[in-house]
């Protein structure tokens, strides 16, 4: 028997998660964006998401989508708890839920053991949040080099550190840039931007500048990650889908108005995807960049 459409489309999905590109926690495509990328309706593309969650390689996480399903926790007795389990706990509660459902009652729970038990290796709800700041921000890995120029290495660690916002779509709402938390696992990624840099910026403080401004492009862009979510969950609509609703209301203003650019916005299809705007933006930015080094002793 011939090897069915949706079949084959969560064989290649399959593949990727086996060869590591898209990790546990990772959104898989949307169902739109498998009829459009591989040209197929809406049906085949709900029949690949149940394929992938049968073979339990994928779930679905409320308020944020189909996403590659994560190992589940073993059971771990209280005279065994650890600072890492607690951890572990709550970025899986955090990632489903938002970071608003964190508690240390609710971990007690999910952990079946006493909140009194978990002040033995957490110091509070601080505490915990700086933990679970370090552990995720901790799970970026340097690419490869092999040769490549500073701009294919900042392409890279810029895509890293927004899939480590895909994965935990609280992160970047919790991080600041002004105050940043005092924790070692986001250092990795900053040494890294700033070596990457050494041969064509000089000067620390400016490739500090650099580092602190292509930061701030990939946590502003992720801040909307956690917003979508809950407004996913709140509505039942994804963002096209939400806006699909919001047009003919749209199309009536601009019809009233005068703002041409605006009206023949609207009167035309648009893709909406926070990865499509992501890469877009990230090009902007560095070929910005670029044309400052080549025009600028630094």
């Amino acid at each position: 028997m011939a090897e069915s459409t949706s079949q084959r489309i969560a064989d290649e999905l399959e593949r990727r998660i086996v060869a590591g590109e898209l990790a546990p926690g990772d959104l898989l495509p949307s169902a739109r964006q498998i009829t459009r990328d591989w040209h197929v309706a809406i049906a085949t593309a709900t029949r690949v998401h149940a394929t992938l969650r049968a073979a339990g390689l994928a779930e679905t996480l409320p308020g944020l989508g189909v996403v590659v399903r994560r190992p589940s926790p073993r059971p771990v007795p209280a005279d065994g708890l650890q600072a890492r389990v607690i951890v572990a706990t709550a970025l899986g509660i955090a990632d489903r839920e938002g970071l608003e459902a964190v508690s240390m009652r609710r971990l007690a729970t999910e952990l079946n053991t006493a909140p009194t038990t978990l002040y033995r290796h957490v110091a509070d709800k601080d505490d915990l949040l700086l933990k679970m700041l370090d552990t995720a921000m901790g799970e970026w890995r340097p690419p490869p080099r092999e040769g490549a120029g500073w701009r294919e290495c900042l392409e890279a660690a810029a895509r890293g550190l927004w899939r480590q916002f895909r994965r935990h779509p609280w992160l970047a709402a919790a991080l600041s840039v002004s105050r940043p938390p005092a924790v070692a696992g986001g250092i990795g990624w900053t040494e890294w931007v700033l070596d990457v840099l050494t041969d064509e910026v000089t000067d620390l403080g400016t490739r500090f500048d650099i580092h602190l401004t292509l930061f701030s492009y990939v946590r502003g862009m992720a801040v909307n990650l956690e917003a979508e979510a809950a407004a996913t969950a709140l509505t039942g609509m994804d963002a096209d889908e939400w806006m699909d609703t919001q047009l003919p209301a749209l199309r009536a203003i601009a019809d009233q108005t005068d703002y041409p650019q605006f009206t023949a916005l609207v009167h035309q299809p648009y893709d909406f995807s926070l990865d499509r705007i992501f890469e877009q933006g990230l090009g902007y930015l560095l070929s910005g960049l670029a044309a400052e080094l080549a025009g600028t002793t630094v």
